[in-house]
């Protein structure tokens, strides 16, 4: 700053109010004062301006997994907000590894970041602890944490499986096979929950040779499918709890030599870019991803502007039902012939509008 100052012609104090913004510089002077930054390669000292005036006007963002289009789309929306309000977003991926969430965690504090957003990992009793004394502000988004007092922007994972699995046994499906997430997490605990509930409101038995763990992954999701289809009562339908296994579940069908939705119908949570590509098209649970990044992003604002003692809120949205092509009912004759399955949606739930 001395040698811009020399150069320029104006003082010290001029030269940092014009790289701060603290005070208003006049057109000839900001002109001079370019041209001499230009003309040296000055470049701000980001760490000692941070530790001048108390913020980074920077955010960490810890996702569980970067692959997952869900968690891609939702960091592009938290960034586009953010980044419109003047903050940066510091990246991380825990690959689901709550050990790596720490390390990563405690790397953006040391980095002294204005707010954490994190999609936990696993084990909330270790995130508890490393949250313990961060005194930042915090929310949550996609998965809850019971030991942490933070904002939290969440999907009713209950209901939207709920619902996805009443449509498969409206279709006459009753052997429905169930590939599973990881019960580490909320959302694995949740969608779970919402298969075993649809079945009970049908008077359907839960059987746990069903039941599959795919924990969110397409490999472990494939030796899932593997597992069901090979039955000698092999199920009739498939649910896949995230848009990475279902990937792993239509592998499984095409190297078992069935196929869908002609052989077992298929549904998903998550819908993604090329959901309506994949032939047959899939039937899968949208997220409002676009709300759920706008809603944590103006979470973290808002207690970064106004510090207080105000109680966490939780904001739980809806799913939505995307009706596709993947799924059919069993046999014609399970509905009444005037309205035997033509390709056309089943009259409880309207078809996705693409």
């Amino acid at each position: 700053m001395l040698d811009v100052a020399a150069t320029a012609g104006v003082s010290v104090a001029t030269v940092s109010a014009f790289v701060n913004g603290t005070v208003p510089v006049s057109t000839e002077l900001r002109g001079r004062i370019e041209q001499a930054i230009r003309s040296i390669g000055y470049k701000r000292n980001a760490i000692a301006r941070s530790l001048k005036i108390g913020t980074t006007k920077t955010i960490g963002l810890v996702i569980a997994d970067i692959t997952n289009p869900f968690f891609t789309d939702v960091t592009s929306v938290i960034q586009d907000v953010l980044h419109r309000s003047g903050y940066a977003v510091m990246l991380c991926c825990t690959d689901e590894d709550p050990a790596v969430q720490d390390e990563q965690i405690s790397l953006l504090l040391d980095r002294m970041v204005d707010g954490l957003i994190i999609a936990p990992a696993g084990d909330d009793h270790a995130l508890e602890r490393m949250l313990s004394g961060a005194d930042i502000p915090i929310v949550l988004i996609d998965r809850i944490c019971g030991g942490i007092n933070a904002d939290a922007v969440v999907l009713d994972n209950q209901r939207a499986v709920q619902d996805a699995i009443n449509y498969l046994i409206s279709l006459g499906h009753r052997r429905i096979g169930y590939i599973s997430g990881s019960l580490d997490t909320s959302t694995g605990i949740g969608r779970l929950a919402g298969y075993k509930a649809a079945l009970e409101s049908a008077g359907i038995p839960i059987s746990d040779d069903l039941i599959r763990f795919g924990n969110f992954r397409e490999r472990d999701a494939y030796n899932a499918a593997i597992q069901l289809l090979v039955q000698s009562d092999r199920p009739s339908a498939l649910f896949s709890a995230n848009n990475l296994m279902v990937i792993g579940v239509m592998k499984a069908i095409r190297d078992t030599g069935l196929r869908c939705p002609d052989d077992i119908s298929v549904s998903s949570f998550d819908d993604f870019p090329w959901a309506d590509v994949f032939q047959p098209n899939l039937t899968t649970i949208a997220q409002p991803v676009q709300t759920i990044g706008e809603q944590a992003a103006r979470l973290i604002l808002g207690r970064i502007a106004h510090r207080g003692d105000q109680p966490p809120q939780r904001i739980v949205l809806s799913g939505r039902l995307m009706i596709r092509d993947s799924c059919r009912p069993v046999s014609d004759s399970l509905l009444d012939p005037e309205s035997a399955w033509n390709g056309a949606p089943h009259p409880w739930f309207p078809r996705a509008k693409e």
